[in-house]
């Protein structure tokens, strides 16, 4: 026997309605076939609906959030301090199990610890708290480089920055070395504090982060900064002089005093 069998292709209707529907994804028929119709494309109402009835459209879809697009800007040391700050989050847990959630800031010029913030939840609110009390002491930074995570694309944190004339620097989704300096930061960290330690509470978390991030920034070489530790460097700067150069005079100083020793 011998059935009629249909020429007509949808193929390019579909995908329409497909681009429709995830640009637009809280919109109905109506609004999609006006927009058909308004882009100069003839296909008529019947076959419009046909076709969005076929494809399951009349149920709604879960809107996704999307990111707006971020642009890649080049990791650049800033021109002096307070410049550019950078910040990212760590998770670990307590030894029985409770996650917590540790706020990492550093200058990127001298790379240094500003803020080891632990906590059991870190909302927009509670991050912008913690920079207020980094600026009461430090001063205001330019510029602020994030990733896209909820707390630093929440309302609190994004009108505090606005108020405060701080430029936000948002990284591009799944780039974590576009935020380099503050993840480096983070890497010695977890081995020296996360990785090292079982904690009972949050208390001996936070102790042992002080004494840590005090450490860091009195003596960790730096091989960007010559050697040189983050205070050290900063130091330097402000008594005149390339800090690198400062570094190095040290060095061959050191070096000639072991000589003489030596001798």
């Amino acid at each position: 026997m011998w059935y009629y069998q249909s020429v007509r292709d949808d193929t390019e209707l579909i995908d329409k309605l497909n681009l429709l529907a995830e640009k637009y994804p809280t919109r109905g028929f109506d609004d999609y076939f006006g927009k058909i119709r308004n882009e100069g494309l003839k296909w008529n109402r019947k076959r419009v609906l046909r076709v969005y009835r076929m494809l399951g459209m009349p149920m709604r879809r879960k809107r996704k959030r999307r990111l707006p697009s971020r642009i890649q800007q080049p990791l650049l040391t800033p021109p002096a301090l307070n410049h550019t700050w950078s910040m990212d989050f760590m998770s670990d847990a307590l030894s029985y199990g409770r996650r917590i959630r540790i706020l990492n800031i550093i200058d990127d010029y001298n790379r240094e610890a500003l803020a080891v913030e632990a906590d059991f939840s870190f909302p927009g609110e509670k991050v912008v708290e913690v920079l207020n009390e980094v600026i009461f002491w430090r001063g205001k930074p330019q510029r602020i480089r994030v990733d896209n995570g909820p707390e630093f694309i929440s309302k609190a944190f994004v009108r505090w920055c606005s108020r405060n004339k701080i430029e936000i620097v948002y990284i591009q989704p799944g780039k974590p070395m576009q935020n380099a300096y503050v993840e480096r930061f983070n890497r010695l960290y977890r081995e020296d504090i996360l990785d090292a330690y079982l904690f009972e509470n949050i208390n001996q978390v936070k102790d042992l982060s002080a004494e840590w991030m005090e450490d860091y920034n009195t003596y960790h070489p730096h091989d960007a900064l010559g050697k040189m530790s983050p205070w050290s460097y900063a130091r330097s700067f402000f008594n005149g002089g390339t800090p690198i150069e400062k570094g190095q005079e040290q060095e061959e100083e050191m070096s000639i005093l072991a000589l003489s020793e030596k001798g």
